[in-house]
């Protein structure tokens, strides 16, 4: 098994588990255990193992109102990557639409409502696209990514296994990455507002809204 093939079974396999555990995603235990034993890296198939032993031993509502409160409730730890460089601002506009037209030369779609940055959707199209064009979005939201990382783990959710996960088979931080990680939870995204409401409501983002998450605290930086 090649690098590229584990990654893409890897970033295939935590984008179907950071969707929220729907009846579905919980009643395929067998088939996720299954795709945890194909991964080749050891040490993220026993965090990815160590999720789903969370996971599959909780209970729907559990595991379902869980999901909510880390995900939707906690606003340092949103699943939407651009807002953790661009804020609410026109920029963040800009870079889903760049998202988007990545996605369309490469054939895939967007559900109705879905925004281009969830990362679920980045690692679908990382992937399915592989290598190259595919991880591009990772490597371009790896800040983002690192403070996702850095709240999940402050706040001790078995969901920080699996940004664990991604962040080991993704390139090694550099220190410019690691100082521009710093420098965003301490100061947080831009907070300009004008001119979104076009850009939240246009065809190209098929109407839907940007999506707010204020940063990491400079605490989850450190992590």
């Amino acid at each position: 098994m090649t690098a590229a093939t584990d990654r893409s079974r890897i970033f295939e396999l935590v984008s179907l588990l950071l969707t929220y555990p729907d009846e579905e995603l919980l009643g395929a235990g067998a088939e996720l255990r299954a795709a945890a034993d194909r991964i080749g890296d050891e040490t993220v198939r026993e965090q990815v193992e160590e999720f789903l032993d969370w996971l599959l031993g909780a209970t729907p509502i559990e595991a379902q109102r869980h999901y909510v409160q880390t995900f939707d409730l906690r606003r340092r730890s949103g699943l939407y990557l651009t807002y953790y460089l661009h804020g609410d601002t026109r920029k963040r506009g800009m870079a889903l639409l760049v998202l988007k037209q990545r996605y369309r030369a490469h054939g895939l779609r967007l559900a109705d409502g879905e925004l281009p940055d969830l990362l679920p959707v980045v690692l679908e199209f990382a992937a399915t696209v592989g290598p190259g064009d595919g991880e591009a979005p990772l490597r371009q939201h790896r800040t983002g990514i690192e403070l996702l990382r850095a709240a999940l783990a402050e706040s001790g959710t078995p969901y920080r296994f699996l940004l664990d996960a991604v962040c080991a088979v993704l390139p090694e931080l550099t220190d410019a990455d690691l100082a521009a990680v710093t420098a965003l939870a301490v100061d947080g995204p831009p907070l300009e507002t004008v001119g979104l409401e076009s850009l939240g409501h246009g065809p190209d983002l098929d109407g839907a809204a940007l999506t707010p998450y204020p940063a990491c605290s400079p605490s989850e930086a450190s992590r």
